[in-house]
């Protein structure tokens, strides 16, 4: 089984660049406090990375 990941927003994205506010978005993030499921690759990663004094991760099977 493929590894995934649990994204929370624990950070406002107010007053925050443009491009981190769509990277939340693109995440699937909607909220403050809401948690998203996502596979475990390269490109989620990358995104994770781009905002990630914003959010917190943790793996999951």
């Amino acid at each position: 089984m493929s590894k995934r990941l649990k994204i929370k927003q624990t950070r406002s994205a107010i007053n925050r660049h443009e491009s981190q506010k769509r990277t939340i978005r693109a995440l699937g993030i909607r909220r403050l406090q809401h948690e998203v499921v996502q596979p475990d690759n390269p490109q989620i990663r990358g995104m994770i990375f781009k905002v990630q004094h914003l959010v917190e991760v943790e793996e999951i099977d």
